[in-house]
């Protein structure tokens, strides 16, 4: 007859009242922590998370006009602040922006400067090839042009504008708003000379009025405008001077 020999195994964890006097007077080894699994956490649908207002200011103006009412939750504030975005971002999207120096002719002076709409300031760059004056005082206005592209900025060469205009008194910028001259600057010396930048060329234009605007700043003060300007001019010395560091450690 076969030898049979069975073990029984009790439930994990368990022992018996032999087992725990041992383990009291330390006959035995201490019982083994029993084992827990980590409790379970189910995954999270990313499209059944509550959505909020940062996830609106992630859709662009297409995205919001095609959610259904029933995509956001029942929160009448996020109902609202959906509304409330699409109508700034549509707001947006109206503003004037130029972003250029664009080139024009005598004919199209009335037009793309007297005529330009009352809420526009425009820059009138007068010049000639060949005045390397002309030329620096270009370049910082191509720059400006970027970075304020709710100003209009144009270029038109001087005796097209103004006939037999004096070469001496290139580069000229006349600023222009609601269909009249608002400031005329003759001469690279008013943006600082051979050494203007646009951020002194900035300070120039702004002296006497908000000429500058970015587009997201409706109805700035000039103290605003020349603010912002000096701001911005900061960073430019504080990232020209990190490059250099940069550079002198290579």
């Amino acid at each position: 007859m076969a030898d049979y020999h069975f073990v029984y195994k009790d439930v994990e964890g368990t022992s018996t009242e032999w087992d725990d006097l041992q383990r009291k007077y330390g006959n035995l080894p201490p019982k083994p922590d029993t084992f827990k699994p980590a409790p379970f956490t189910p995954a999270v649908d990313p499209h059944l998370r509550p959505k909020s207002a940062a996830w609106i200011d992630h859709k662009s103006p297409e995205e919001l006009e095609e959610l259904e009412d029933d995509d956001l939750d029942d929160s009448r504030f996020l109902q609202e602040y959906r509304k409330k975005r699409l109508a700034q971002m549509q707001q947006a999207s109206k503003v004037v922006r130029f972003g250029s120096l664009v080139p024009i002719s005598g004919s199209d002076f009335v037009r793309q400067v007297s005529q330009a709409p009352q809420d526009v300031w425009v820059v009138v760059l007068l010049y000639k090839d060949g005045v390397p004056e002309c030329g620096l005082l270009h370049t910082c206005l191509e720059e400006l042009a970027t970075r304020y592209p709710a100003t209009k900025f144009v270029k038109i060469i001087s005796t097209d504008c103004i006939p037999n205009y004096p070469d001496r008194n290139l580069p000229t910028i006349l600023v222009y708003n609601n269909g009249a001259v608002k400031g005329t600057l003759v001469g690279l010396s008013q943006f600082g000379g051979r050494r203007c930048t646009p951020e002194s060329v900035a300070l120039a234009l702004c002296k006497s009025d908000p000429v500058l605007n970015d587009g997201h700043s409706n109805n700035a003060s000039k103290d605003d405008v020349i603010d912002g300007v000096r701001k911005k001019f900061i960073e430019t010395l504080v990232t020209q001077h990190e490059d250099d560091e940069d550079y002198s450690s290579d």
